[in-house]
């Protein structure tokens, strides 16, 4: 299944408490559970002024689906075609 990476500008995010992050993935969470098990989040990194989220999904459209719902902002969205690491250069 595919997997993208979603760019979420959200001035501040950095001075986010950990009340706040937790609000945001308790929101996120629920509206992954109504969506239903095709669509995953996997992580996401805090800078900031922005939220770079990776996320499963069969296409973009579910991944702009799940950013409405859930009230986020998704202004960039872009298909991961391969990871590399380190172990890339072996």
């Amino acid at each position: 299944m595919p997997k993208y990476v979603i760019e979420r500008e959200i001035p501040g995010a950095g001075k986010f408490n950990s009340e706040q992050l937790k609000t945001i993935s308790q929101t996120s969470c629920d509206v992954l559970g109504k969506m239903g098990p095709k669509i995953q989040w996997v992580n996401s990194q805090v800078t900031a002024n922005k939220i770079y989220c990776t996320y499963i999904a069969p296409n973009e459209q579910m991944i702009r689906d799940h950013a409405q719902l859930g009230g986020f902002p998704a202004n960039s969205i872009n298909q991961v075609i391969e990871t590399i690491d380190p172990t890339t250069a072996e």
